[in-house]
């Protein structure tokens, strides 16, 4: 089973961007919170969660084609290479997200990245950050315009959930680790 640590360990041989780091670790803290609403292993998915572009910095117009052999080879299982390779669901591939690990990275992926520019936006960060006003943000699609929000919701119909439920969870997950995401208090 891929452990935290082996998927920063595998990660920091792809990807060198900041942005592409702090977006892992958005996304490693939104699928622990996930896991943990579910009744999952933590860090098991915070891991998926963090290695889930594993390709992307060196392939960015060929996302997840270079990531199912690579992993492999690192040792990771069928099921957690089909989970990552899920997360591109319509998007760059057509592997369908049918478990809740695969249905949850797939919304949390573009959902996070809504979350992080909100809390950008505010004076708190995420640390005072209420559900109703992330879901004005949601709303206007002129914010975080590059953020799919038609995958949010297709992810979070997938899941059986409205989208304020599944962002709740997020955002709870990611206020414990304000200040790593860069989005504490100014």
């Amino acid at each position: 089973m891929l452990t935290l640590d082996k998927a920063k360990e595998i990660l920091a041989r792809t990807t060198k961007e900041p942005h592409l780091i702090l977006h892992a670790k958005n996304v490693m803290y939104a699928m622990g919170g996930l896991a943990k609403h579910f009744g999952e292993n933590v860090e098991h998915w915070q891991a998926i969660g963090y290695l889930h572009d594993y390709d992307y910095e060196q392939y960015p117009d060929e996302h997840l084609q270079h990531t199912a052999e690579p992993l492999k080879s690192e040792g990771l299982t069928d099921e957690e290479i089909r989970t990552i390779l899920a997360h591109g669901y319509t998007v760059c591939n057509d592997v369908e997200p049918i478990t809740t690990i695969e249905k949850s990275l797939f919304t949390v992926d573009e959902l996070t990245g809504i979350i992080q520019a909100a809390a950008r936006m505010r004076p708190a960060g995420i640390t005072d950050m209420e559900i109703s006003s992330f879901m004005k943000k949601f709303k206007d699609k002129k914010f975080a315009a590059k953020c799919n929000r038609e995958v949010i919701k297709k992810g979070c119909e997938m899941l059986n959930m409205e989208v304020k439920d599944v962002a709740s969870i997020c955002i709870e997950a990611m206020k414990e680790h304000a200040d790593e995401l860069e989005i504490g208090a100014k």
